[in-house]
């Protein structure tokens, strides 16, 4: 089951992004048809430096990945990771949590391809019992300012997004939801993308084996055609026993997807699946995946 942020004095909010994190985690979570084929590997060394390797095909054949090092000091609260893809771009992060005052983290970022592009941003995460802010700097490109904040009391929580070209000094984009969280039930309302965009989203957990939710969303700048004004998904997800699981989503657009997982021992797992576009049954536009994920 997907972390439950049911609100109690003692817990800050959910960021912005997590309004709908149950919701979104079952509609959009472990469907591994994506990609043809994943895989996953994490390890920890014995002085605390993880390290992490991810790759994936795409449909193309290409192969794209990852390989990643992070380095974490208890003493000071700083994190430091190194990132370098197959795309040849170098990323690094910094982090450092309860910097001036608790709750506060700064995030310092930066990407370099070789005799290519470069990026750089700042990120800044505020938490309180009652309140969560996060401000996103992008210091190149613009500069422009992403920033988000949420409030929240007794399982209820509201909160907005908006941002900012600083060069040009206007608002680029503004977002808001709110949701209502229990321990068996989630539901959500967000208006995003200048607020034209408008989902209603709910999340059950109906039994200790099974998860149910759906996701409605209607584009006000999108005019209705053949009858069909609002998108609608629904997911469910079936515990099979301690070790695996089934999940089915269908959407109104005729796609329906499919996954297994399966914990083959302790710290691996293996997700299988697939989508199947009921309008279009003798087209290839089916899709099959696999993923495989090491930990240790």
């Amino acid at each position: 089951m997907p972390p439950n942020w049911a609100q109690s004095e003692a817990l800050a909010p959910p960021v912005f992004s997590d309004i709908s994190k149950n919701q979104n985690g079952l509609l959009n979570r472990d469907f591994f048809h994506a990609a043809p084929a994943s895989l996953d590997v994490s390890t920890k060394a014995p002085n605390g430096v993880a390290f992490s390797v991810k790759g994936k095909t795409s449909a193309s054949g290409a192969i794209s990945g990852n390989l990643e090092a992070k380095v974490s000091d208890k003493a000071t609260g700083l994190n430091l990771t190194q990132g370098w893809n197959t795309a040849n771009q170098l990323d690094t992060k910094a982090e450092l949590a309860d910097i001036l005052t608790p709750g506060l983290k700064v995030e310092a970022l930066t990407s370099l391809v070789p005799n290519g592009s470069r990026g750089a941003k700042l990120n800044v995460f505020y938490t309180q019992p009652s309140v969560t802010a996060r401000a996103f700097f992008d210091l190149l490109k613009g500069p422009t300012f992403v920033g988000d904040v949420t409030v929240g009391h007794e399982g209820l929580t509201a909160g907005a997004e908006v941002g900012y070209d600083i060069s040009s000094a206007k608002v680029s984009r503004y977002s808001a939801a709110v949701g209502y969280a229990q321990p068996e039930y989630n539901v959500s309302v967000s208006a995003t993308n200048n607020l034209s965009v408008f989902s209603a989203a709910y999340y059950h957990k109906v039994s200790p084996l099974v998860e149910a939710g759906a996701k409605a969303t209607w584009d006000s700048k999108v005019e209705a055609s053949a009858g069909k004004a609002v998108g609608l998904e629904f997911a469910t997800k079936y515990v099979l026993d301690p070790t695996s699981f089934v999940k089915a989503k269908v959407a109104d657009s005729g796609v329906a997807a499919f996954s297994y997982q399966q914990v083959l021992r302790p710290g691996v797992k293996l997700g299988l699946g697939a989508s199947f576009d009921a309008l279009k049954l003798a087209e290839p536009v089916h899709k099959l995946g696999w993923s495989l994920s090491f930990s240790a």
